[in-house]
């Protein structure tokens, strides 16, 4: 008498969570007119092939600032 094996279906819950929050690259990120006065800072704390939103940006760069100084 053959075995059968029995498989589990695919949950919804196995794949990861979709955003409607928009991200983008650093190399977009360095062309927005709302960067243009931080671009340095950006092409510096912004990681190439890594995508950010507007707010993790917006964080980054407080975050910076708010550092010591030396």
């Amino acid at each position: 008498m053959p075995t059968t094996k029995t498989r589990k279906p695919k949950t919804a819950e196995a794949a990861p969570p979709v955003s409607n929050v928009p991200v983008f690259t650093k190399r977009n990120i360095l062309t927005f007119k709302r960067y243009a006065k931080r671009r340095d800072l950006l092409s510096v704390l912004l990681e190439d092939g890594k995508e950010y939103t507007m707010e993790q940006v917006d964080s980054l760069i407080q975050n910076f600032m708010k550092g010591k100084v030396n």
